[in-house]
């Protein structure tokens, strides 16, 4: 069994990301993810890295375009506000099929909120955020330990595939410590012959770009690239299920909704309510394949979020109607508890859900 050391889900996700080999960091302060940049700035120097806290979020992501088209990982890390401002950069990313690793660390909204835990940013991440025709892989932890594996699996995904990897947490899975194993599996070196690391006259020049005047040649890339799509759509989905062989209501909830979801399971079996709960780990793709199966088995659907409902929307698409889907939400930084799933649990059973 490997060793487990205690950590704050920040400082696990920045200690991944530099066993997954990440030597670049670039951002800029904003609560609650400033433990990321605070431990980046530390471990940067010991291993050889780069940390920069830029003058800016917009001038931090484009840094990080900087670094990813000369093929080296490398990460930036922001909380909400912050991430709108970066969503220009990510849509050059995007543009230029670039790989890089983002960490938004939720906190409430619109506009300046609250610095309290939120989920109000999914249609940000994976909805695009920036402008035109592109996406993100996004990968949502439920945890401490996965806030170091999913980090670690996404700049895996963002090499593999050269897009941008999201990792979309929030407040309460930044601060929260939990005891986290380190281990992280050697990484496999992909080949980046597109990487601006200079010719030594053995090659033609390598030209790194996201503008194509020519609506034939964007439209050309723009295909292609939704190609790369549809693969990373058939073979990256990933989700958990628990108690839903027999289920006749499906919870649907991500990160720290999932934990209280389980237990508002947990505590409907205990009353003879046969609950279940499905947790999307990526948001895209999103496990729509396994949605469609459930509505197979369950007669209604609840969407668990920190929002005034994002998630339900794509609940209602992946399930294609078969079945009613009921929001239980709460917003603005305020946390979902277990009765309150029960209690919308219990109106469904008995008929009585709007």
């Amino acid at each position: 069994m490997s060793e487990k050391i205690l950590m704050k889900g920040n400082e696990a996700l920045a200690e991944a990301a530099v066993l997954a080999g990440c030597r670049h960091y670039f951002g800029y302060p904003i609560t609650p993810q400033n433990e990321i940049g605070a431990y980046m700035s530390a471990r940067m120097p010991k291993v050889g890295g780069v940390f920069l806290q830029a003058e800016s979020e917009v001038a931090a992501i484009n840094m990080v375009y900087g670094v990813a088209a000369a093929g080296k990982r490398v990460m930036t890390s922001s909380s909400s506000p912050g991430m709108s401002l970066k969503c220009e950069g990510l849509s050059y990313l995007a543009g230029a099929d670039l790989p890089a690793l983002v960490a938004n660390i939720q906190r409430g909204g619109p506009g300046l909120g609250s610095i309290q835990p939120s989920q109000a940013d999914y249609f940000q991440a994976v909805k695009g955020g920036g402008h035109g025709d592109y996406k993100m892989i996004v990968l949502a932890p439920w945890s401490v330990q996965e806030m170091a594996d999913l980090t670690v699996l996404g700049f895996d995904l963002a090499d593999k595939y050269r897009m941008t990897a999201l990792i979309l947490s929030d407040g309460t899975m930044g601060q929260m410590m939990e005891p986290v194993s380190l281990n992280v599996p050697e990484q496999k070196v992909y080949d980046k012959p597109w990487a601006t690391t200079g010719t030594k006259g053995a090659r033609k020049n390598n030209i790194v770009n996201s503008l194509f005047l020519a609506p034939e040649n964007l439209e050309r890339q723009i295909l292609q690239r939704y190609e790369r799509y549809r693969v990373v759509e058939e073979n990256e989905m990933r989700w958990e299920e628990y108690l839903t062989d027999d289920m006749d209501i499906c919870v649907v909830a991500y990160g720290v909704a999932a934990r209280v979801a389980r237990s508002a399971v947990n505590e409907a079996r205990a009353l003879g309510i046969k609950a279940g709960l499905l947790r999307p780990v990526t948001l895209w793709p999103f496990p729509a394949k396994a949605l469609k199966a459930a509505a197979a088995k369950a007669k209604a659907f609840i969407c668990a979020e920190h929002s005034m409902g994002q998630m339900i929307e794509d609940v209602r698409l992946a399930s294609e109607c078969l079945r009613p889907v009921y929001l239980c939400s709460r917003s603005g930084g305020a946390i979902l508890t277990p009765p309150e799933i029960v209690a919308q649990l219990v109106k469904i059973q008995g008929g009585q859900a709007q």
